[in-house]
């Protein structure tokens, strides 16, 4: 039998995310704080969204009401990476993206300190854009995904396949 495992993956749901989106831009449309600022978010790409305003207070604000909007659907706010405001004509834009996968030298660190900090047996193995997690113990794996919970690397993780 093989020995237990699991997957570190960093996956959002693109549906929350869409539905976050669309509460903001009706909430960017009807807020009187909002009115008269040309406040309005939409989608520029699969997983890019571009905020405009007339003033940067304003696009700040909008990527806030946008943030407020995700945390409320459960979508981590490490998977939305916000730019800084750019002025273009008489129009403030943030462009932000939404981050998917575990780049490779996150994933090297992540295994690293599994390596480091994790129970003696337990291996990390790189696959694409996530993580194989793999023991001789069930017990060691719960002890990974506490470990992993516990520390910051900067995305948001989740652990799938568990077996």
């Amino acid at each position: 039998m093989a020995d237990p495992s699991f997957d570190v993956v960093s996956k959002v749901d693109h549906q929350e995310v869409d539905n976050a989106l669309k509460q903001t831009a009706k909430e960017l449309s009807t807020r009187f704080d909002f009115r008269g600022t040309g406040a309005k978010i939409e989608w520029s790409g699969s997983d890019a969204v571009t905020i405009e305003a007339e003033t940067e207070q304003r696009v700040k604000a909008a990527v806030d009401v946008f943030k407020e909007k995700l945390v409320k659907r459960g979508v981590s706010l490490k998977a939305f990476d916000a730019g800084e405001p750019a002025v273009s004509g008489k129009v403030h834009k943030v462009h932000g993206k939404i981050i998917e996968g575990i780049a490779t030298d996150k994933a090297k660190q992540i295994a690293k300190f599994i390596r480091d900090e994790g129970p003696k047996g337990v291996q990390a193995q790189i696959q694409g854009d996530q993580l194989r997690v793999s023991g001789k113990k069930k017990d060691h794996l719960q002890d990974v995904i506490s470990l992993l919970k516990n520390k910051d690397f900067g995305i948001a993780l989740q652990f799938t396949n568990y077996r």
